[in-house]
């Protein structure tokens, strides 16, 4: 079995399927068989054309669509909702059963989330179940998504304090749409000081590859 590595955003729009995708591009050309896989996605009307496809596109997955991707809504609303809406709402053993087989597959496998660390994933007179629940069930050592500019201490640490009060480990922060300056260098200074969590990446809009040691993030992968 493989090992894995969740990735969650601070919030919707912070660009974490954009970087799941760098992050595996860099890795797989750094010589890891890295492999990705999501549990749901709504709002898209093909697994092709939803984050799950382009992260299989854009790193040279190519695996076939039912290794990546578990659950596909239609509806551009929370997976819980569009479940309701469409039917076929997230079951727990199928999530289970996907994930073992695609760390049969690869030896490391990145594993991306459906916007926040909140996000309800299933909720219904039968079951209720939140991102983080996922997390827990396989095990899963987290990185924390966000946007380099202002605002983003408060959502990183906010996000931070939430995942390491459910016991799940944070192992590091990628802010996004990064620019740079006073501003934004101090926001990593402040996110590090009061997280405890290391900055590992900043992306600027358009980067091909994440700057980073692909060893050390090789080894945050459990």
């Amino acid at each position: 079995m493989g090992k894995g590595l969740f990735i969650t955003g601070t919030d919707t729009d912070v660009g974490e399927t954009y970087v799941t995708a760098l992050l595996v591009k860099t890795l797989r050309k750094a010589g890891f068989d890295v492999g990705y896989y999501k549990a749901a996605i709504s709002g898209a009307p093909t697994v092709a054309e939803s984050d799950a496809g382009f992260v299989n596109r854009f790193a040279g997955i190519n695996e076939p669509e039912d290794m990546i991707l578990s659950y596909l809504y239609q509806n551009a609303v929370s997976p819980h909702l569009a479940a309701r809406i469409e039917g076929n709402p997230v079951e727990k053993e199928v999530i289970l059963k996907a994930w073992e087989r695609v760390t049969k597959a690869y030896p490391y496998v990145t594993m991306e989330g459906s916007g926040g660390i909140m996000c309800p994933i299933r909720h219904d007179e039968k079951a209720v179940y939140y991102l983080e629940d996922i997390i827990q069930w396989l095990h899963l050592p987290v990185l924390v998504v966000a946007n380099a500019g202002l605002g983003t201490i408060n959502h990183v640490v906010t996000t931070c304090e939430y995942i390491k009060n459910r016991h799940i480990p944070v192992k590091g922060i990628l802010l996004n749409h990064w620019k740079g300056g006073i501003m934004e260098e101090d926001n990593v200074k402040m996110i590090e000081e009061i997280t405890g969590v290391k900055v590992l990446a900043k992306i600027r809009d358009g980067d091909s590859l994440l700057d980073i040691d692909a060893e050390e993030i090789i080894s945050l992968y459990e």
